[in-house]
C-alpha cells in the first residue's frame, strides 16, 4: 500500500471518487477513523476509513494526524 489514495463522495456535485486534498485524519468517539479535507474547489469532503488505510495514509504523508 505504498500509494495510498484517499477519495470521497462529493455530496454537493454528486461525484464519486473525488480525491481529498489537505486531508486530516481524526478519531471519532467510538474509535472509527474519519478523513476530512477539500476537493480544491472549495467543497468540503468527509469519509470514514478503516484503521489500516488511515495509518497507511499518515505514514505515507498523504494525510495529517489529529489525535
Amino acid at each position: 500500500m505504498s500509494d495510498v489514495k484517499l477519495t470521497a463522495y462529493n455530496v454537493k456535485t454528486k461525484e464519486k471518487g473525488v480525491p481529498i486534498l489537505d486531508a486530516v485524519i481524526k478519531k471519532t468517539a467510538k474509535g472509527a477513523y474519519m478523513v476530512q479535507g477539500n476537493d480544491g474547489k472549495g467543497n468540503k469532503l468527509t469519509t470514514l476509513v478503516n484503521e489500516e488505510k488511515a495509518l497507511a495514509a499518515i505514514k505515507a504523508g498523504v494525510a495529517k494526524q489529529d489525535w
